[in-house]
């Protein structure tokens, strides 16, 4: 990043559940361990259709019960340009991941990585609760959590 900061990016489909989630989750993690400012977070949606909205009700609800304000967020479109701003683009499943790429591709950049692959399982994805019942977006905090530790720890690292 130019301004000196490590810029971490995270991306879902339509930046209301997942990725918002995972900034509010790491955002925290960030500041309990005197990180923050020298992070730039932020997260986005492959897709357009909720651009300027808040996070889903259900996704706020969830965060909220452990302590995490999402309220302030506001969805935004992935832009080439992020490929150049962020240090880490981390996406919450393959379909995601693969769209990303398709733009790198073409432009080069920070390589995308699935999030998950930083959590202790050291794959897989993360499951889209939009469909689902409130259990779900439990479970996406819960997979966030254990990922955004070793995002963390990774980042650490490269501060050492």
């Amino acid at each position: 990043m130019a301004d000196g900061k490590i810029g971490v990016l995270f991306v879902c489909l339509g930046n209301i559940c997942r990725s918002p989630s995972a900034e509010g989750v790491f955002r925290q993690l960030a500041e309990q361990a005197g990180l923050l400012e020298a992070l730039e977070i932020d997260s986005c949606g492959t897709g357009g259709w909720h651009v300027g909205k808040q996070p889903d009700s259900r996704a706020m609800a969830a965060a909220a019960r452990r302590g995490i304000d999402l309220s302030g967020l506001r969805a935004r479109q992935f832009e080439p340009a992020d490929l150049d701003r962020f240090d880490y683009i981390v996406t919450m499943d393959r379909a995601n991941l693969a769209d990303v790429r398709d733009v790198w591709r073409q432009n080069g950049g920070t390589e995308p990585r699935l999030f998950l692959e930083f959590g202790r399982a050291g794959a897989g994805e993360v499951p889209d609760p939009y469909y689902g019942g409130e259990d779900g977006f439990e479970q996406v905090l819960d997979l966030i959590q254990d990922a955004s530790e070793g995002l963390l720890r990774d980042i650490r690292e490269r501060l050492a």
